[in-house]
């Protein structure tokens, strides 16, 4: 049986799992690293990362015949590489935020940020979440090194790089929040004309599924893989998590809740465009591995979530998280006088002027201040907290154009969260909602294109090998949600 390897790159975690034929994984590794600090600045350990890469194949290759290998990457993250095929440039988190100056130069140069929304897809965003806007930055703090720059990779390219010793680009990363690809004209965009660097990118799009090359004999010899291991072009992980659903379901009529520190959701359409009032808003497109439009928008759902949590836990020296009570939620949505807003991290998601803060009769508590005193009971401040959350998801949703009787599918980390789901299950009243069960959707879409590959199969044809559990969430009558959530948006539009 032929064996295929994913190396799967999360902002936190870092993993090489293996998969037979089938697609049934049966092997997986884990690892946290560290940020690298350069210049003050947090970077990512690129070779502490390969390393470990080839330490976790060099053991797998003892015991799995593996024919191909897979990357799939967290966004907004690129390497610039040098002659000797080395990074050039150190690797800086996109989390790095460098000032309003900056963005404010940027968009003097570049056109204004409303414009770029329309041609790239991509939506203004603070820190360098814009990877063209880590370009930049490089360029300013690092002039000589990315003089030396020969090839400027997307994040999973750049390890298909290290792996075969060949570039390439593909849409689901290029085509992700970052100013280098006009999804009007198909093409490098102007900002990455603008910043010199469409020479140092390879300018044609491949599938995600396309052979990028087979390993280097130095590779081989150190991984103890066969020199003919093809390694496919790599894919952007929240596109990865799509893969499934696309061969089950098709690749339009459904919504994808996909839920971690990022939340993301998608709703595959099938044409490109911005209505009017959504343009200045973080929504936006992404390029799906089909090279259709996905419609997305994001927010830190899972950071808010670990964040506000720490505050309660250490409040009440506990760390459980309490069972839904539907009594209680009610309660607080009926009052009307408690609320939780955004942004814990500025500029990141879809109410871009509120302010981190629990509202409780009318006055602010801000985040990082002294505690609203509606977190003196742990079970309302969790309730407030979750409500917030499924506020942040149902703008989102709106944002992408959830149509009526499309189903809504959640999956990620805040399936387990039951008044997550039944809130927002009754908040749409029109659409069928679930709860898929996935386990690492990201790397098992890679795993997908690695045997699509291999086989020469359609992604329809591998929807045999496995089966998704789609568990209807019950929708409840809660007409308080709405007259809620009227008043919570005026509370999360509202500048302090």
């Amino acid at each position: 049986m032929d064996y295929i390897a994913v190396i799967d790159i999360g902002m936190t975690n870092k993993k090489v799992a293996v998969y037979d034929g089938n697609l049934v994984q049966l092997d997986t590794r884990y690892r946290n690293f560290p940020p690298k600090i350069v210049d003050g600045l947090e970077t990512h350990d690129l070779q502490a990362m390969e390393d470990w890469f080839v330490e976790q194949l060099a053991d797998f290759a003892k015991k799995y015949a593996i024919k191909a290998i897979a990357v799939s990457t967290h966004g907004a993250t690129f390497v610039c590489v040098g002659e000797r095929g080395s990074p050039s440039v150190p690797c800086v988190y996109y989390t790095y935020e460098p000032g309003e100056d900056f963005h404010r130069q940027f968009y003097e140069r570049f056109g204004s940020p409303v414009a770029l929304q329309a041609r790239t897809g991509t939506p203004y965003l603070k820190a360098m979440i814009n990877p063209a806007k880590g370009v930049f930055f490089a360029q300013q703090h690092y002039p000589q090194e990315f003089k030396n720059t020969v090839h400027l990779l997307m994040y999973p390219q750049y390890w298909g790089y290290r792996f075969t010793g060949k570039t390439g680009a593909e849409g689901t990363y290029m085509g992700c929040h970052g100013y280098l690809w006009d999804q009007l004209d198909n093409r490098l965009s102007s900002v990455a004309d603008g910043l010199g660097v469409s020479v140092l990118m390879p300018p044609k799009l491949h599938r995600s599924w396309d052979i990028l090359g087979t390993i280097t004999e130095a590779f081989a010899r150190k991984t103890g893989l066969a020199e003919d291991v093809i390694v496919t072009m790599g894919i952007h992980d929240s596109n990865s998590s799509l893969l499934p659903h696309f061969a089950k379901k098709g690749e339009t009529g459904f919504l994808l809740n996909s839920t971690g520190t990022w939340c993301v959701s998608m709703n595959p359409v099938q044409e490109y465009g911005f209505a009017p009032d959504e343009l200045g808003k973080v929504v936006f497109f992404n390029i799906s591995a089909f090279g259709t439009p996905v419609k997305t928008a994001i927010f830190l759902g899972g950071q808010e979530f670990e964040t506000w949590s720490k505050v309660l836990m250490d409040i009440h020296n506990r760390d459980d998280l309490p069972p839904y009570d539907e009594e209680l939620y009610r309660r607080v949505l009926r009052e009307k006088r408690l609320f939780l807003t955004p942004e814990l991290t500025a500029g990141s998601g879809q109410f871009p002027l509120s302010k981190p803060r629990v509202v409780e009769d009318g006055r602010d508590y801000l985040f990082g201040a002294t505690p609203p005193p509606c977190f003196n009971n742990y079970e309302t401040g969790f309730a407030v907290l979750v409500i917030s959350l499924v506020m942040q998801s149902l703008t989102a949703f709106e944002r992408i154009g959830l149509a009526t009787g499309a189903e809504v599918f959640t999956e990620g980390g805040f399936r387990k969260n039951e008044a997550y789901n039944v809130l927002l299950s009754s908040a749409l009243k029109d659409n069928p909602t679930f709860l898929s069960d996935i386990a690492e959707a990201s790397a098992f879409g890679a795993a997908m294109t690695a045997k699509m590959a291999l086989t020469d199969q359609g992604i329809s044809a591998l929807a045999k090998d496995f089966e998704i559990e789609y568990q209807e969430v019950v929708k409840s009558d809660i007409p308080e949600l709405f007259l809620y959530r009227a008043a919570w948006l005026e509370w999360a539009n509202r500048e302090i």
